[in-house]
């Protein structure tokens, strides 16, 4: 009775953790300890069994002399297995340890059998568990997966878990290498969304600039190959003394580099030694072109006609002057660029004197040219094509003057940063000019939305093929949204360009003309009219752009090749047409240039054009 009353009146407390966590796993303290007390006599056993055999042996080899010695062989064999014993079983303690993912102790001992004695076995095939992903219970079969965190998976999570593997491979399989893609974006950059496999022709200069140190001679190729391989190598700066000799000829008349940088002057000198009869010359970055290369062809008398230098500062004005006199009246081309110490007024005016039959003039980055050049080029009566770009501001009422005499002729007009021209510039672009197929205007804070709308209205010029009219608006920080007086191009003047220009323009560009209203934008691109050439545009930072109003840019040009649109961020999720780059779109989550590969229908109907 007392017995029973003990038991009856025992006090049970509150469980702990670990007690619940065995309880929940089906696994039993009682059984552990009891494993763990058998394993442990079974050591004690073999412990003592081996004991007594050791015993035995050496009481016997005591009373027994050692009949022979152990051979040097049968030593060095013997060596051998217990050095391959060692290694099994260092390498079985390594294995364990990194199943087990535990580090040694600090005394040297492994805890993997103390661990390994509360850690929970796979359930076998038959037993309930919980799945590792959605935590819905489930039976165990041979063949459950495993999930990432090592438990297992129910079969709905096992077949998202096999689809997904799936994916991801079939991602892997398709992604292009990283240099191809990176070939594939510059081309993006450049407008080039190319459909299919690489022509042939491509796959062949790819391989000449590849091994171009393999190369020993170009042969007779066509001048537009030539062109394009020395732009290649110009590109990958390989183009050394050793590889100018490619492209040199006897009976070259035409030679195109656009890297001069690693050339001297005997390069340059060679050149014409080579190719006496060169009439076209267009050296880029070409710093070493210095006097005695203008001394070798004023002597040899090269018959240049069309000359393009890039960066030739180190020419004086002396040497300037003494070419245009003696070599003036065969040029009918002459373009210059970034000579910051030559090429002063008083120069210009030789060129004007010595080259009567000059059609194309661009000055571009000639600090020494100013007002007095401009007032000068009234001389040049046979211009077609001029392009100027001054560090030193010009007077409206010289642009006027010279436009009044040269405008009649002219085919291509570019001014850059003329910040005093005005109104009356425009105005006599308008009245002058007639014959104009590209017109570029930009970096101006003078003129005003009216004044464009003038030029434009009425205007007896043919359609413009190329416009550019980046960066004309309003500079007044204090009135970011535009002046009362509509400085800079509006949508007024940007209506009138369209209706004037729109049929034959190829070439748009009104990056940063920040002041065209959205009311303009979308009569402009309101999906129902039509501009069949226009292949490239620049609408970078126009403000007023946004996803319907480039829906509908995409429904009016249908042959348009490359949209660039830096800053326009009210554009976002835009479906691209197959054969379009678009590129700056601000989507933190894409590329920042994205090649179309949607049909124009279902653009439209996605981005709501209608509802513009």
């Amino acid at each position: 009775m007392s017995g029973r009353r003990t038991a009856n009146n025992r006090i049970r407390g509150p469980q702990s953790a670990l007690t619940d966590f065995l309880a929940s796993n089906n696994i039993s303290a009682a059984q552990i300890s009891a494993d763990y007390e058998r394993r442990r006599r079974e050591a004690q056993q073999a412990a003592e069994q081996e004991t007594a055999a050791n015993g035995t042996v050496v009481g016997e080899e005591e009373q027994e002399p050692q009949e022979r010695e152990e051979t040097a062989l049968e030593k060095k064999k013997r060596k051998r297995a217990e050095e391959e014993t060692l290694a099994k079983i260092k390498k079985g303690k390594n294995s364990k340890k990194q199943k087990k993912g535990k580090k040694a102790d600090p005394d040297g001992e492994n805890g993997d059998d103390a661990f390994g004695m509360y850690s929970k076995s796979k359930p076998l095939p038959g037993q309930l568990e919980n799945c590792e992903k959605c935590e819905k219970r489930f039976t165990v079969t041979a063949y459950s997966k495993t999930g990432p965190d090592g438990g297992l998976l129910c079969v709905k999570c096992s077949k998202e878990q096999t689809d997904q593997k799936k994916k991801d491979d079939k991602i892997k399989k398709q992604a292009a290498p990283r240099g191809k893609q990176r070939q594939k974006q510059s081309n993006l950059l450049d407008g080039i969304v190319g459909d299919g496999a690489v022509s042939l022709q491509d796959l062949c200069i790819k391989t000449i600039a590849d091994n171009v140190h393999d190369v020993e001679e170009f042969g007779d190729l066509p001048p537009k190959l030539t062109k394009r391989l020395a732009e290649i190598f110009s590109k990958r700066r390989v183009l050394l003394p050793r590889t100018l000799n490619l492209f040199l000829r006897p009976n070259l008349e035409s030679l195109d580099i656009t890297d001069c940088g690693k050339l001297e002057v005997e390069d340059y000198i060679k050149i014409f030694s080579f190719a006496p009869h060169i009439r076209t010359l267009n050296l880029q970055q070409a710093g070493q072109f210095k006097d005695e290369v203008m001394d070798y062809i004023i002597e040899r008398d090269i018959p240049i006609q069309h000359m393009k230098l890039y960066a030739a500062n180190l020419i004086l004005n002396d040497k300037w002057i003494e070419f245009f006199t003696k070599c003036g009246h065969r040029l009918e081309s002459l373009q210059l660029k970034w000579l910051n110490c030559s090429l002063d007024d008083e120069a210009f005016s030789y060129l004007v004197k010595g080259c009567p039959n000059l059609k194309r003039l661009k000055l571009k980055q000639c600090w020494q040219l100013g007002d007095s050049a401009v007032a000068a080029m009234h001389g040049l009566r046979n211009l077609e094509h001029l392009s100027l770009h001054f560090k030193e501001s010009v007077p409206a009422e010289n642009l006027v003057a010279m436009i009044e005499a040269i405008g009649p002729n002219l085919r291509t007009l570019s001014l850059e940063e003329f910040y005093h021209a005005d109104d009356s510039v425009l105005e006599a672009i308008h009245t002058h000019c007639s014959r104009l197929e590209k017109f570029r205007f930009t970096e101006n804070d003078a003129c005003t939305d009216a004044g464009y709308t003038n030029l434009f209205t009425d205007w007896a010029n043919p359609p413009l093929a190329f416009v550019d009219f980046s960066s004309n608006r309003s500079v007044d920080y204090e009135h970011p949204e535009g002046t009362e007086d509509q400085i800079g191009l509006a949508a007024s003047g940007f209506e009138s360009l369209m209706a004037h220009s729109g049929s034959n323009l190829r070439t748009l560009l009104v990056a940063s003309c920040r002041h065209i209203e959205r009311d303009g934008l979308v009569h402009v691109w309101d999906g129902k009219k039509t501009y069949p050439c226009l292949k490239t545009a620049d609408v970078s930072f126009v403000k007023n752009m946004d996803t319907p109003t480039v829906a509908g840019l995409f429904k009016c040009c249908p042959q348009l090749t490359k949209l660039t649109a830096f800053g326009c961020f009210s554009v976002s999720d835009v479906m691209v047409p197959k054969g379009v780059a678009l590129i700056g779109v601000p989507n933190a989550q894409d590329s920042i240039i994205q090649e179309g590969g949607y049909d124009l229908d279902s653009i439209i109907a996605s981005m709501g054009l209608g509802a513009m």
